[in-house]
């Protein structure tokens, strides 16, 4: 006789027994592996090849990964809100944001680790941070990017309902805000993970002063795999990375975004997708007991006390003088920030002089030929990755389906790749003034498919069955209802590609096999040579031109696009 289910989620079980080990063994290993975060800096130390550390340094690498994930998210929220909340402090942070968005990362490395490694000189934790830092720089500005546009472009009804309940801006940010970014927070913040496992290979052998320091981790058992020609080793390394990024996916983002799909703004309810993980965690009486008795009124009491208290502050005097102290401390930060941009700027300014008129006009030569690569890569990107994200999109089972292969091959990091294409190039004897854009292309088209697929993904039910209904199909739909309907991701998906395609420059315009190197005509190739050359001037002249090459077409573009997604194109 079949028992009811609330009977048997009632009973302890195996399930149980199960989640309560991997609760303590999460413990353990975070325990384990944070302590070896703050060993003594031991320069030269070696990576030990042998297998069996393997999972050692999976733990190290993904703790860094983590880490900079939970410092990318708090820093997206509360730069996004502060840039989408107020018109003046917007005026500086977005600029800004394009600006740390376009400084090559690889290129500032070698200085930031100088910097955190002096700032703990006996332990290993400088250099920990340069790597987090390293990884943070590549997770942080594009999941900024999709909060603030999305919480520029909620419905107005939606503010106009919370306006009339009179929700505080705490309550607005837990019952509005956040649940309706929720589905390109973690598309988002999926996508920034997947492209920030480059990053952190390159940041886990890093050189200080001329002498190597290696984080034990997989990047860094890789590089010493290739530093001694250990085909055995490199080929465990790779096969490691790709179990690692499955089981990243399927023990993590899968569950997540699926969770994330019950903030969908419709009307008609679709049947949720399930998990394997989440299938078994729902049988687990414990999580059940924990999540209701323990998590769900801890967070009714928490967004109850934390709007009681931003209530009754904002109508006490208390509540005046803490707000005249948060806009006295923002100013202060702005002027802090302005007087910080402008002092090393002017420093930066007298380095660049050193390069002479003639080299500066050069700088922006090879800047407009890099300029050519971006919009070629980012308008290939885009015919190949918008009917593809709009195809998989369309259908939650084939996204399912499908999201973990292209998880996959969008974390796997693209430099890996580029020994194979330069052989294609030598042997077709194919230019690389050319070659470099598919080299960009490889590490940057990700952004435009997962921001489709995640535009695609939060269309309503509604519309689709009407769309259906009424027999809007073909080049009609694109036109009315697709193209439209994603036009806010697809924006955002263009700008953070162009941003990576112009990163991807400083490693796909100057490509090497052996003794043989190929080379194109570009600000990529030029900052590449300058850094390898130690020259800070042509450094600085590099990047600075790259950044100003970003901002101006930001402004000129990519902010026209944005204000047309606010105003006319967002599902309301």
């Amino acid at each position: 006789m079949r028992q009811p289910v609330e009977l048997v989620a009632r009973r302890f079980s195996f399930i149980d027994v199960a989640v309560i080990l991997t609760v303590l063994a999460l413990l353990y290993t975070l325990i384990h592996l944070g302590a070896g975060m703050a060993e003594p800096l031991r320069m030269g130390a070696k990576i030990d090849l042998n297998p069996i550390h393997l999972p050692y340094y999976v733990g190290r690498s993904l703790l860094r990964m983590f880490i900079a994930l939970i410092a990318s998210l708090i820093f997206a929220i509360v730069y996004g809100y502060w840039a989408a909340y107020s018109l003046r402090a917007e005026k500086i942070l977005i600029p800004f944001l394009d600006i740390l968005q376009s400084v090559p990362v690889l290129g500032f490395l070698s200085a930031t680790i100088t910097g955190l490694v002096a700032l703990f000189p006996n332990s290993m934790l400088g250099a920990e941070l340069a790597s987090i830092f390293a990884v943070f720089t590549a997770q942080a500005w594009n999941i900024t990017y999709g909060f603030y546009q999305s919480l520029r472009t909620i419905p107005r009804e939606l503010r106009d309902a919370a306006a009339i309940f009179r929700l505080n801006w705490w309550h607005r940010l837990w019952q509005l805000e956040l649940p309706f970014s929720a589905i390109p927070l973690v598309y988002n913040a999926m996508m920034s993970f997947a492209g920030s496992w480059f990053f952190l290979s390159a940041s886990e052998a890093i050189t200080v002063l001329n002498r190597q320091i290696y984080l034990p981790g997989l990047g860094s058992y890789l590089a010493t795999a290739i530093m001694h020609k250990d085909m055995k080793a490199l080929i465990l390394s790779i096969i490691t990375m790709a179990v690692t990024i499955v089981l990243v996916d399927q023990l993590f983002w899968r569950p997540v975004a699926i969770w994330s799909q019950r903030f969908k703004l419709e009307q008609t309810k679709e049947q949720m997708e399930s998990h394997w993980l989440l299938k078994m965690l729902q049988r687990s009486s414990l999580v059940r007991a924990f999540g209701s008795r323990v998590l769900e009124p801890m967070q009714r009491r928490f967004i109850i006390s934390g709007g009681r208290l931003v209530a009754g502050t904002a109508e006490s005097s208390l509540g005046a003088g803490i707000k005249r102290i948060v806009h006295l401390l923002g100013v202060f930060l702005l002027l802090l920030l302005i007087g910080y941009t402008a002092y090393y700027g002017y420093r930066g300014v007298l380095l660049i002089a050193q390069l002479g008129l003639e080299g500066i006009l050069d700088l922006f030569r090879l800047g407009f030929y890099s300029f050519l690569r971006v919009v070629a890569a980012v308008a290939l990107g885009t015919l190949i990755m918008l009917p593809l994200g709009v195809y998989l999109g369309w259908n939650a089972e084939r996204a399912r389906r499908w999201q973990p292969f292209i998880t996959f091959v969008a974390s796997f990091p693209a430099n890996m790749l580029f020994p194979f294409f330069t052989i294609l190039f030598l042997r077709l004897h194919i230019s690389q003034e050319w070659g470099a854009i598919p080299l960009m292309m490889l590490g940057t088209q990700w952004y435009i498919l997962f921001n489709v697929i995640a535009g695609v993904s939060s269309l309503p039910n509604d519309l689709k069955e009407a769309a259906a209904v009424l027999g809007v199909k073909g080049w009609k739909r694109w036109r009315y209802f697709i193209l439209p309907g994603i036009f806010p991701f697809l924006v955002t998906g263009g700008i953070t590609a162009a941003g990576g395609a112009w990163n991807a420059t400083i490693v796909a315009e100057v490509v090497s096999w052996g003794d043989h190197t190929l080379q194109a005509t570009g600000l990529g190739a030029y900052i590449t040579n300058a850094t390898e050359a130690g020259n800070w001037p042509a450094i600085m002249g590099g990047i600075i031109t790259m950044s100003l090459y970003v901002v101006a077409i930001n402004r000129l573009f990519w902010r026209r696009l944005y204000h047309l997604a606010e105003v006319k194109y967002h599902v309301e």
